[in-house]
């Protein structure tokens, strides 16, 4: 089995700093959901491993975020892509829980769900708390510079703190790193 994951925001939607809240507010980045559906065609599966600490802060519940992926849902079926599993954490960073990224619980949940070990697994993220969590895992970290990807590279070319894991790809966006992944590793 061929398998990939994805943070979701910043990478699939548009990010925001004030957190996605509700379907309205999530909306796919140009080229995001055709990626998904190229690598859905190639044969790989799709598992999302995102941090949602709006729960845990009161910002949005369970149902909302439930509507949201259900709009992600949708929207992938429309271009026919399909995301096989969603991983989320609900804590904020001081709740210090083994799920959220850059810990790796919930890359091991995927490993366990898709019963596969996760080394050399193609792991895409716009933060460094996301390529920290993918390579402490084993997989092949992705950056793209879309969401906070920018960002993150800078910084990690200013502070050796925040440099990037060894061998980390760095794409434009979620579209060329499917290209690479596909090409790469198909």
């Amino acid at each position: 089995m061929k398998l990939v994951i994805l943070d979701r925001d910043g990478v699939i939607n548009q990010d925001s700093a004030n957190f996605i809240k509700s379907p309205n507010e999530w909306i796919s980045i140009a080229g995001s959901l055709e990626a998904i559906a190229l690598l859905n065609q190639s044969g790989f599966r799709v598992a999302v491993a995102t941090n949602q600490s709006g729960i845990s802060r009161g910002l949005f519940d369970m149902t909302t975020l439930n509507n949201i992926h259900d709009k992600m849902h949708r929207e992938l079926a429309v271009v026919g892509g399909r995301i096989d599993a969603i991983f989320y954490c609900p804590h904020a960073a001081d709740e210090h829980c083994h799920c959220r990224k850059p810990d790796t619980g919930m890359i091991e949940e995927i490993g366990l769900r898709f019963s596969m070990e996760m080394n050399g697994v193609p792991a895409v993220g716009d933060a460094l708390r996301d390529l920290q969590a993918f390579a402490s895992a084993g997989c092949q970290p992705i950056l793209v510079l879309t969401g906070k990807g920018e960002a993150t590279l800078a910084a990690s070319k200013q502070n050796p703190e925040k440099a990037l894991p060894p061998n980390t790809w760095i794409c434009v966006d979620l579209a060329e790193a499917v290209q690479r992944i596909v090409t790469e590793l198909d």
